[in-house]
């Protein structure tokens, strides 16, 4: 059986409001933006992507689990849940798809309970704090593992 040549995009709780949400944090473009960036990454490898965004973890989880179906991998910025849900990890962990965990702004420059990650250790890639281009990143990365 062949790979799936999708991506699953991931965005999580106030991702919505990139574009407006404290702009010197997180810039200027949207998640449309960010959507529109990743796509064109993935494609350019042969990729495609679906994206989800949502403030609430049970719909993410549901994403999550349903690219077992379909997908190769999943670029994922989870938000706060970073910090606060085993849920999601347990998830991402078990679906057995490789992972790649992005974050727009450098989370090490900020406060200090950003700096952990439930994610982290369990991620195939992580790009942290190169703004939206972190995603276009992500993808390149996560595809040169498939």
């Amino acid at each position: 059986m062949n790979q799936p040549r999708r991506l699953l995009l991931v965005n999580g709780p106030n991702l919505n409001l990139l574009g407006t949400r404290e702009p010197g944090i997180y810039g200027t473009e949207t998640l449309a933006d960010v959507e529109r960036l990743a796509t064109d990454a993935a494609s350019a490898l042969g990729y495609e992507m679906r994206a989800v965004q949502s403030n609430h973890e049970g719909v993410l989880i549901d994403a999550i689990h349903a690219a077992r179906a379909d997908c190769a991998g999943i670029v994922i910025n989870p938000g706060g849940l970073t910090h606060t849900s085993v849920s999601l990890r347990d998830a991402l962990t078990g679906i057995g798809l490789p992972f790649a965990e992005v974050h727009i702004s450098d989370v090490y420059k900020r406060e200090e309970f950003r700096h952990f990650s439930y994610l982290s250790d369990v991620a195939a890639v992580r790009v942290v704090g190169h703004g939206v281009q972190g995603y276009a990143e992500a993808v390149r990365e996560l595809v040169a593992l498939l």
